[in-house]
């Protein structure tokens, strides 16, 4: 470490010194002439008496002084040295030979060696005098090089001191991206520690912020852990978007595929501050569950289906059946399935919901076990201007993957609904709700729990084994169209950031723990059920907005402006809180809890949906939706 704090400024300066130069020359010369006289004494000894040895020294160490200062030899700049700089060195190293030879002459006679003597002495000098310059510039050129390296790379600081903390520095000790200078921990403590050889430096103020970062000259903040990033989005954070100091995570398990050994810290996004507490899940069991199951994903090409696709590819399935009509996407996850999960058997099927051959010719090739229904039209403004689709995908489509389920004897389907399905103010709200209806009331009508005015219809003649299990949950970070994925297009736009209300809020869960949270229900459910997922607070959209302006380090209504659009056809100013006591039960899980709903008869529902489909494909809009208000009473347009 210390070795990484050198100052190739002080170097140049004390290293370099023309008084050192000058007295590491002299040192040279002399050690040229002792090495020739010991040279001689091992080859020939008594061949110089100690008379001879003095004067020999003494004409040296005189003619190497004033040959010195004569041609000035310590001022040439040693960074600089070529070959034209050798030749004063050349004439010092020659006349110092022919000196020595003459001083030696002149004591003990002429003698056809003492001529042998001054040119060994003539090299050797030579030698030494340009090959410690050759060395000092191959050390002054090694060590800029490690100071340049080193101010390239960024330097960072770890915060924290858990034991992922220090697990990073051992990952990034050999990075050619990053210079760990310490940890950073929020402390009022004054005794600085050492932990893995680096220092720990703890801060209690933006004051101590400002001095740590100022004095090592920090680029970055790495977080070891999403957790320590939430805790200090009002903290260290904050401090370091005003003072454009980048913030750096590690990836969460969830980003690094099982091919990939190595990670990279990535810049802090917004969805790293929205997330919660991990929620903690059975998935020994899930996978225990799905384990050679053959398992089939609607809607595979969409962002929930995508994600659910991939965590089922790491569960060991027999096999994947990817149904979906977008053909593109398609494309594009059969690519990374074949790219991340060589050994996955997975077939990709291009189809539509709405049309029931389809989906017959994939549940009567692949006969899955359980299946997953993510196909949905989920956009609540177009929904509204297109009511008659919104039914047809929502509510037919979904009756088709049920009646499927049924007729191919699936062990169990999951629907993902939505938790704009709760008082739905929406078109989109409320075709979910009546698909939730549907598919709760074909399972109850298999097992004799059906509703007390439920109709002498008979569910489909078929073996009544499937179980039926609806998950709710509010907005996903970063699905397809969703907020954030727009704010992020707009700033790389340079702005405006559009809101569409100053006081907006919504709740959020990130892709990877909803799919998560479906699976888990998916694996403990006893079927029939409808499953809300605990959200969490609710998120002001304009702060999140503001947030991810500074994250992209600019400043908000400044170098990006906020504008507010108003409300969109359908939108809620405020969702509706899902899991709390009074319109749910508790389940096996905490964070998972029962909707308290009322049951319908499987013929009234079955009748209901049958008649919106034929006003759905007439485009007869008002009869439609006043069959929806009828079956889903609750269901009002917003304000």
């Amino acid at each position: 470490m210390l070795s990484d704090r050198i100052n190739i400024n002080r170097f140049k300066e004390s290293f370099v010194r023309e008084e050192f130069i000058f007295a590491l020359d002299m040192i040279l010369s002399l050690a040229a002439s002792g090495i020739v006289i010991l040279g001689f004494e091992l080859v020939l000894p008594d061949l110089f008496q100690y008379f001879s040895v003095l004067v020999y020294f003494l004409a040296a160490l005189s003619a190497s002084f004033l040959l010195f200062l004569l041609f000035r030899t310590f001022k040439i700049i040693i960074r600089h040295f070529g070959a034209r700089d050798m030749i004063p060195f050349a004439y010092c190293s020659g006349i110092k030979g022919l000196l020595v030879f003459a001083a030696l002459a002149l004591i003990d006679g002429y003698h056809n060696w003492l001529l042998f003597v001054g040119v060994l002495d003539f090299l050797l000098t030579f030698f030494l005098l340009v090959g410690i310059r050759v060395l000092m510039i191959m050390v002054y050129s090694a060590i800029s090089q490690r100071q340049s390296r080193q101010n390239k790379l960024q330097k960072v600081l770890i915060y924290g001191t858990s034991n992922k903390s220090v697990a990073i520095i051992k990952r990034l000790q050999a990075s050619t991206h990053y210079n760990i200078i310490g940890f950073l921990e929020r402390s009022d403590r004054k005794a600085k520690m050492l932990l893995d050889q680096h220092p720990v430096f703890n801060f209690d103020s933006d004051k101590d912020l400002e001095n740590i970062i100022s004095e090592y000259n920090v680029d970055s903040i790495l977080f070891a852990r999403d957790t320590d990033a939430r805790n200090e989005s009002d903290g260290l954070i904050e401090y370091c978007l005003k003072k454009k100091i980048k913030t750096l995570i590690v990836p969460d398990v969830d980003e690094v595929t099982a091919d990939q050994s190595l990670f990279r810290p990535r810049p802090v996004k917004v969805e790293d501050l929205l997330g919660r507490q991990e929620i903690m899940i059975s998935l020994d069991e899930i996978k225990a569950y799905f384990n050679n199951r053959v398992v089939m994903v609607t809607g595979a090409a969409g962002s929930i289906g995508s994600e659910l696709v991939r965590q089922l590819a790491g569960f060991g399935v027999k096999k994947l059946v990817l149904f979906d009509n977008a053909e593109t996407p398609m494309h594009n996850l059969r690519l990374e399935l074949e790219d991340k999960f060589k050994s996955l058997d997975f077939v990709p099927v291009i189809g539509d919901v709405r049309q029931p051959a389809r989906l017959d010719f994939a549940f009567r090739k692949f006969h899955p076990q359980v299946v997953f229904h993510a196909a949905a039209y989920k956009h609540v403004p177009l929904m509204e201007e297109n009511p008659c689709e919104a039914v047809l995908v929502n509510v037919f489509g979904t009756r088709n993957v049920a009646d499927k389920c049924m007729e191919y004897g699936v062990e169990k389907m999951v629907m993902i609904s939505t938790d704009k399905a709760v008082n739905p103010t929406n078109v989109m709200g409320c075709t979910k709700r009546i698909a939730e209806i549907y598919v709760q009331s074909l399972g109850l009508s298999t097992n004799g729990n059906s509703a007390e005015n439920q109709s002498e219809q008979p569910a489909p003649d078929k073996k009544p084994v499937t179980q039926f299990v609806t998950t709710r949950f509010g907005n996903v970070l970063g699905s397809n169209g969703s907020v954030i994925p727009r704010f992020r297009q707009q700033i790389a736009k340079g702005g405006p950031v559009t809101v569409t209300h100053k006081d907006i809020t919504r709740f959020f869960m990130t892709i990877p723990e909803a799919c998560r949270l479906v699976m888990e229900a998916a694996t403990m459910s006893t079927g029939n059920q409808i499953f809300v997922f605990d959200m969490g607070e609710p998120v002001k959209i304009d702060q999140l907005a503001r947030r991810m302006v500074s994250l992209a380090g600019f400043t908000p209504d400044k170098d990006i402006k906020i504008t507010y659009t108003g409300l969109r056809p359908g939108e809620k100013l405020y969702e509706e809180v899902l899991a709390n006591e009074e319109n749910t039960v508790p389940s096996f899980h905490e964070r998972i809890r029962i909707a308290k709903v009322r049951n319908y008869s499987y013929g009234y529902a079955r009748a209901t949906v049958e008649q919106l489909e034929d006003l759905a494909r007439k485009v007869d809009i008002l009869p439609m939706i006043a069959i929806m208000k009828e079956i889903v009473p609750e269901y009002h347009k917003a304000d």
